[in-house]
Formats: C-alpha cells, sequence, structure tokens
C-alpha cells in the first residue's frame, strides 16, 4: 500500500478534509489513496459493487469542486435510491442490475452531497430494496464483515458499513427504514446516527413522510454531525419538516448536555431472546453514562412491549415494497414477475396486493397510535432510552440464505435478529448506535440511544462524551 493510502486510512473525513484545505494533498490524490485501498480489500469482502472511478477521478480534478466542508474526501453511495446522473442504480436487483439503465437526474440528498465537496467513486452493496438486516443480494452476492468473514456486516447498509470499517473510506451514504443504519453501524463498529424523520429530504421521488431516511455510518461522531450540517432541510413539497436545530450540530461535539434523565433496556421488551452479550454491552454502557454524571435508571416505554408491534411495522413495510416493486418495472418497461425478485421480498409483494385500502388505512392509524405512545414516554421528562441495537452479535451469513422451501425465513431471522431499531422508524425519532462494546470473539456490539423527535443535538452531545470518555477509533478489523 502507498504511503499516502495507509496514512489516511484510518483518518476521519474531518482530517482529511483538512489536508486537502491546507494543501497538504489534493483530492486526485486522496482520490487515488481510496481507490488503492477499494481494490485491495474489497475482494475479501465484496462491499462495493459498482465503481466509476474515471468519473470521480475528473470530479476531482476539477477546479470547480465545490468548497464545501469535505471538499476533496472519497465517499461512496448505497446501491439504493440514491439516483446519480450519468450512473447506473441497481436497488440489490438482478434485473436492474443487467438493464443497467442509466439515471438522467439526481437525488436532491446527492446533490447535497456534491455540494459539500465529496468526490463519490462508487456504489455499495445493498439487499434487494433494503429489505433485510442483513447484505445478501443474489444480484451482487454476500458483503462479509470485516471483523469476521462468515459474519453478516448487517443491512440494508452492510456494504456501506464494511468499506467504512475496513478503512476504504472514512465515511459513507447510508439509509434507515427499520434500522439500516444503526444494524450495520453495530455490527462493523462504526457510528450510525437515524436522523428525525423530515431532518432531510428524500426528495424528489420518495416521501419523507415513510419509514426511510438517508445519512451515513462514520468513525466519528464529529464527522457524523458535519455531514448532518451539510445535508439537512427540507426539499421541495415536503410535508414533513423537522424544526430545525438551535445551531449547528458540528457545535453539539464536546457541548455540555447537563445531568440527563436516561431510559435503560437491557431485556427484551416482548420476552424473546436477547443475547448475554448485548445485555453486557447495554449495562456497560450504562456505567459509562453514569460515569459522566447523568442518571442512568431501568425504566423504558410500555408501549414497546406490544406484541402486534412486528406486525403493524410489516404491514407498513410490505406496502413499501410493493410500490418498489412497481418502480422497479417502470423502470424496466414491464410489469416483474417472481422470476425478477428474490423470494423474500417476492411473498411480501405478493401479501401487500391483497391488503385493501381498509387494511393500510388501519395500519396507518396503529402506526400513528403507536408513535404517540413512544413519544410520550420523552415528553414525561425522560432525555435518552438506552437498548440494544440488535439482539445478537454479528450472525453467521448463512442464516438468512434464501430457501425456496420457507421464502419468508430469511425475514423471520432478519425479525429476531432486528427487535430494537423498527420503533424509531414508525416514531420517527433520531437514534445512534454507537461502537462501545466487544464480545469474547472480538466483534462489534453497539448500543442504541433514542432521543426525543428532533432531539438529534442531544445525541450528539451525549455521543461525542462517551468517544472521549471511551475512545473506539483505535479498533480496526483484521482486513489488510
Amino acid at each position: 500500500m502507498s504511503t499516502l493510502a495507509d496514512e489516511t486510512r484510518w483518518m476521519d473525513a474531518t482530517d482529511q478534509a483538512a489536508l486537502v484545505a491546507r494543501g497538504e494533498v489534493t483530492p486526485g490524490e486522496l482520490l487515488e489513496a481510496a481507490i488503492e485501498r477499494i481494490e485491495r480489500s474489497n475482494p475479501a469482502l465484496n462491499a462495493v459493487v459498482i465503481e466509476w472511478f474515471d468519473h470521480a477521478r475528473s470530479v476531482a480534478a476539477d477546479p470547480a469542486l465545490p468548497t464545501g466542508p469535505f471538499r476533496g474526501v472519497p465517499f461512496l453511495l448505497k446501491d439504493l435510491y440514491t439516483s446519480f446522473a450519468g450512473q447506473t442504480l441497481s436497488n440489490g436487483n438482478a434485473a436492474l442490475k443487467e438493464a443497467a439503465k442509466v439515471d438522467t437526474a439526481d437525488t436532491t440528498l446527492v446533490t447535497r452531497f456534491k455540494a459539500a465537496g465529496l468526490v463519490i467513486a462508487g456504489r455499495t452493496n445493498s439487499p434487494e430494496m433494503g429489505s433485510l438486516p442483513t447484505t445478501q443480494p443474489l444480484a451482487w452476492g454476500a458483503t462479509r464483515n470485516p471483523w469476521g468473514l462468515d459474519r453478516t456486516p448487517g443491512g440494508s447498509s452492510g456494504g456501506a458499513a464494511a468499506a467504512v470499517a475496513a478503512g476504504m473510506v472514512p465515511f459513507a451514504n447510508a439509509s434507515d427504514g427499520g434500522g439500516s443504519i444503526r444494524i450495520p453501524a453495530s455490527c462493523c463498529g462504526l457510528v450510525g446516527l437515524k436522523p428525525s424523520q423530515g431532518r432531510i429530504t428524500v426528495g424528489p421521488a420518495r416521501a419523507e413522510s415513510g419509514l426511510g431516511v438517508e445519512l451515513c455510518v462514520s468513525r466519528t461522531v464529529r464527522d457524523t454531525a458535519g455531514l448532518l450540517d451539510a445535508v439537512r432541510g427540507p426539499g421541495i413539497g415536503d410535508s414533513v419538516i423537522a424544526p430545525a436545530p438551535r445551531r449547528p450540530y458540528l457545535e453539539e461535539v464536546g457541548a455540555d448536555p447537563g445531568r440527563l434523565r436516561i431510559g435503560m433496556l437491557d431485556l427484551h421488551p416482548r420476552g424473546d431472546f436477547l443475547h448475554a452479550d448485548c445485555v453486557a454491552a447495554v449495562r456497560s454502557a450504562a456505567s459509562m453514562l453514569e460515569g459522566l454524571g447523568h442518571i442512568v435508571e431501568p425504566v423504558w416505554p410500555a408501549c414497546l412491549a406490544d406484541a402486534s408491534l412486528t406486525q403493524k411495522f410489516m404491514a407498513l413495510w410490505a406496502t413499501q415494497l410493493a410500490m418498489a416493486a412497481r418502480g422497479f418495472g417502470a423502470t424496466l418497461g414491464r410489469e416483474l414477475t417472481a422470476d425478477d425478485i428474490e423470494p423474500v421480498n417476492w411473498v411480501l409483494i405478493e401479501r401487500a396486493r391483497q391488503v385493501t385500502a381498509v387494511d393500510y388505512a388501519a395500519a396507518l392509524d396503529a402506526g400513528h397510535a403507536f408513535r404517540r405512545a413512544l413519544q410520550q414516554w420523552w415528553a414525561d421528562g425522560w432525555d435518552l432510552l438506552l437498548s440494544p441495537t440488535v439482539a445478537e452479535p454479528p450472525l453467521p451469513l448463512r442464516e438468512f440464505e434464501n430457501n425456496a422451501d420457507r421464502p419468508t425465513a430469511p425475514m423471520r431471522r432478519g425479525g429476531e435478529f432486528a427487535a430494537f431499531t423498527p420503533p424509531f422508524n414508525m416514531s420517527g425519532q433520531p437514534a445512534i448506535s454507537l461502537p462501545l462494546h466487544r464480545n469474547a470473539e472480538g466483534l462489534p456490539i453497539g448500543v442504541q440511544l433514542a432521543a426525543a423527535y428532533g432531539r438529534e443535538d442531544v445525541l450528539i452531545n451525549v455521543a461525542a462524551q462517551l468517544e472521549s470518555a471511551h475512545p473506539w477509533s483505535a479498533e480496526h478489523p483484521p482486513i489488510p
């Protein structure tokens, strides 16, 4: 590996941007260092599935590269819904991969990434339609976790997390409709913030009123805060708009949050299995927070014990998959069949097609009632909820393989694994996964903190406190 590729491998985006700003390196040199790392590590991981290195070189060499806060920093887009003019997008689907349709316009968020000065060099792997908490689409094959090549990196932003954890790029685009930023962050030892619904536009083609939000996975809290500052805000026609922050999120890094009341959930609220390693991670984090002066009590929102929560979420999730399939068909110019979609997703799409308008309206009403009940806990005086991010350490990839005889098996296994993240997609609240624990095998296990709606500032305050008191950035996976 070249000297620059090695020297910048574990440097965060903020420091890489500072090198460019001081004239110590050029954007092109940073890009070549990232390309070298991708070409070295990606064969073992399969994290980056679409490369546009030559295009990125032309962007990096352009004197008109925007002078945003991350000017010249190499970046990767997730292969899910993030249209980039002049490039292809497969959404993890084999038919779209084969068609290789070229997008004609950027999403609003991609435009903002460009304005921030990022040099986008390709796409990271995602499960088809982003539907599972693992990343092993039939279209591209499995992405492997840098901390254990037989383990999942999580999903659906597993390619992004594997790339960042392996040091290919300092941070990468990720999205979260049921945990898809937080779960890979937990599995790969990264920071993963799911912003509030309406904090960052997902326009123009998607609705910010849905379950999904966008941002990144990163290695440092300040990178996440800085990127959130760069891309936050509504787009044209957005109807859900989060309240503006009182000051830039980057100023929350190092700020004193005061003494907070934090509830702790160190068990499965519905009595299902929770791995001892995840319990240990939560209790360790609680001790860290108490050491920082916060009040931590074993109290949590009672509505999380609702046994029908999974059914409420899946009713909305399946309908979103059916709408995605309709969009895929429009792109391909034909109606999709079972041969075009992975079995686990086709079953849900077919199920959604049997749902009546009244059934869907009832699911929305149930979601609204849950949203109010969950947010009430914060309104009653609590500042944060501490919980596991996932219910188990990173699982073996084999546990999520498609099974023609039991097509819903990967989704059911995913529901067991990702039990703690979907509630905050339904409620619209911000939540963050932090890499505060490792088990006896050395696998990362994240903990989740959730705040009141619109209060990313509190999450960034406390995450930065924990990062300073218990640094994690020196921990690197055993990948060359």
